[in-house]
């Protein structure tokens, strides 16, 4: 992405700054007013993001309607045709529209947020389940949905993602693992057994990814006279293992995401997703963390961020809270997914000073959190790792599924968790600051918002555009200064709204 900085002085200036935490502050308690001023609030980087889970159920259903497929018998899934007329979804957006309403609701959690889901299933099978529902949908239009994404991002006033995204050449590598028993002292031989075959399948891989790429660009127009804004959002994905399968599939879906990684520069790191509680996660959490400490030694450029600690008392027995996020980090996690256990964990105090030590953030999902595990409030754990110094920043983790935004994490943050503008901003830097984008960054010291010395003057600076031309990363986060630079300085419709 070609990205332009302004000329202006990096920083916004402490005068605007405040003027703009004072406004905040008058907002504060007006969800509508503060609505408006945290969605054109820039935003940086959306961490935690799995592209299938951005999508909505209605973008689902939309594509799947164009392909004449169907519900199914009790209107909870997509399922391909043959089906009776009063099934065809496109039949029921138009004829139906109770019956499509309801689908929706078994698409998402729409209907469990508002207290209306069926067979009173709690927010985590319903979350966990609707991916499953909607799968059939997924594989039509990927160009669609990246371009969704990106749209929502530039709504959202987000400048960076951060995609969990497997192409489909290795899924199918992956899911091909079949039940072969896998142990530790295995890792070596299955590797060397498969390496072949994966590099092998690293250019069908990579050819996929162009191919969504090139679709989201058209659908976006990019390059022309009517680009969307969603062709200015930078992106860069994270590959993912399945922790709920078979060993020898979380294993081969490893293998082939670190070496995707280590290839492919778009792709700047890997992941593990599913339920963390779900019995085969819980029996092979130690053989998963062997796994990554053996890539890791083989990939050593590659990053990892670990969804880890996305438990809560009840879910789980209490001995299988005690240590998941000490582990992650012990094996290799440059960031923690979710960590919404860390205060039942058994060395917490322990870990999150090693986690401020070393810079290893945690990406906080309060809507999901809040969701699933029913985390909310003073029950989340987010003042904890702020007050211990620990990395925070804020992502969606399925946007389409729990019916959110980028804006609903900072306004929820803000009205749940009373944090500031000026907090809020904080997290907008480490976003990117904690980011696996390439490069240097743009801060000597961020925490004390000091750029390096090239730019220590004005963003114009020759030395400056020199040093922010050989890294993504410091352009990034650039832009994110400069966009602070005008939001604060364009605040006159939002005291508009005010009737000051």
């Amino acid at each position: 992405m070609a990205l332009l900085v302004s000329p202006s002085i990096a920083s916004a200036d402490a005068e605007s700054e405040a003027a703009a935490s004072a406004l905040f502050d008058e907002m504060s308690g007006n969800a509508a007013q503060l609505r408006m001023f945290l969605q054109a609030m820039p935003k940086g980087g959306d961490l935690h993001n799995h592209l299938g889970g951005s999508i909505y159920a209605e973008d689902f259903l939309e594509a799947a309607a164009a392909e004449g497929m169907c519900a199914d018998e009790k209107i909870e899934r997509i399922v391909a045709a043959p089906c009776p007329a009063e099934r065809k979804l496109a039949t029921m957006a138009k004829d139906r529209t109770f019956a499509y309403a309801a689908l929706i609701d078994s698409l998402s959690t729409r209907g469990h947020q508002r207290g209306v889901g069926a067979d009173d299933v709690s927010g985590h099978t319903q979350f966990f389940s609707s991916f499953d529902k909607l799968g059939a949908a997924f594989p039509l239009d990927p160009g669609r949905w990246l371009s969704a994404t990106r749209q929502s991002a530039a709504r959202n006033n987000v400048s960076y993602l951060e995609l969990m995204n497997n192409p489909p050449a290795l899924v199918k590598y992956a899911m091909a693992g079949g039940d072969e028993p896998l142990d530790e002292g295995d890792l070596g031989a299955v590797y060397a057994r498969e390496i072949g075959t994966v590099r092998g399948l690293l250019g069908k891989a990579m050819a996929e990814v162009d191919r969504v790429e090139a679709d989201a660009r058209q659908d976006l127009s990019c390059g022309t006279k009517d680009a969307a804004a969603g062709c200015d959002v930078a992106v860069h994905y994270l590959t993912f293992a399945w922790r709920s399968m078979a060993p020898a599939v979380a294993f081969r879906s490893l293998i082939a995401g670190f070496a995707l990684a280590d290839r492919d520069p778009r792709f700047v790191g890997v992941n593990i997703v599913m339920p963390e509680d779900d019995p085969v996660a819980l029996r092979d959490y130690g053989l998963h963390m062997a796994m990554f400490r053996f890539l890791e030694a083989k990939y050593p450029a590659v990053s990892v961020s670990m969804h880890a600690g996305e438990l809560t008392l009840g879910l789980v027995r209490p001995k299988d809270l005690s240590d998941h996020i000490a582990r992650a980090v012990d094996s290799g996690a440059r960031r923690i997914g979710h960590g919404t256990d860390i205060a039942y964990e058994d060395a917490a105090p322990e870990t999150l000073a090693r986690m401020a030590r070393e810079g290893i953030a945690v990406e906080v999902n309060l809507t999901s959190n809040a969701v699933i595990l029913g985390a909310e409030g003073s029950e989340h754990p987010i003042t904890l790792y702020r007050s211990m110094g620990v990395p925070v920043v804020l992502s969606t983790d399925d946007e389409g599924v729990l019916r959110s935004d980028m804006t609903n994490e900072y306004r929820r943050a803000a009205m749940e968790q009373g944090l500031g503008y000026a907090e809020l901003k904080d997290l907008a830097r480490a976003s990117l600051e904690y980011a696996f984008i390439p490069g240097a960054s743009f801060w000597r010291d961020a925490r004390a918002e000091m750029p390096v010395s090239a730019c220590t003057a004005a963003l114009a600076d020759r030395r400056c555009q020199s040093f922010l031309a050989s890294s993504e990363k410091a352009r990034l986060q650039a832009d994110l200064e400069s966009r602070f630079d005008r939001f604060e300085h364009s605040l006159d419709r939002f005291r508009q709204s005010q009737g000051s």
